[in-house]
């Protein structure tokens, strides 16, 4: 019995000398996502270019220079596709691209960015005027919309 307590004394004492580490959180790389908020026009001018904006933020705060922010805009059907082009950088945060919208229908918006190691690529859809019939099938039917490439590589 004595073997046994002695056994059992010495592995505590073992043990004892494997603490963790209290700041071992700060051992691994630290997530800080990028994050981008779509502003979209609340109406379209079929005269005038409109300005589709992005707003980034990273940890609670407006990002000034990421790596890099560029838009992808096409519409459902496939009947205009603007293609991926760098957003103009508009200041406090916001990255914005003008284009003319005189088609109605279901479009889509893709964003892509990067910041201090984080990369996002949200889609935002909007709608221009009315729906056809075939936008309309689009929503309902959850169809998988042209742009939507599974992913994009810089």
């Amino acid at each position: 019995m004595k073997r046994l307590f002695s056994v059992f004394i010495f592995s505590a004492f073992l043990l004892s000398a494997c603490s963790l580490d209290e700041n071992v959180a700060d051992l691994y790389k630290q997530e800080s996502p990028l994050e981008a908020d779509i502003l979209i026009p609340e109406y379209f001018s079929k005269e005038e270019s409109e300005l589709i904006q992005v707003q980034l933020t990273q940890n609670g705060k407006i990002v000034e220079n990421p790596d890099f922010v560029h838009l992808e805009i096409w519409k459902q059907d496939g009947s205009l596709n603007y293609g991926m082009e760098e957003a103009e950088n508009l200041g406090d945060g916001i990255f914005g691209l003008s284009k003319p919208f005189d088609l109605d229908g279901l479009y889509y918006v893709k964003v892509h960015a990067s910041s201090a190691g984080s990369m996002i690529v949200p889609t935002k859809q909007f709608i221009v005027g009315e729906l056809s019939q075939s936008d309309l099938d689009a929503l309902q039917k959850g169809i998988k919309q042209e742009g939507d490439t599974g992913g994009h590589h810089h």
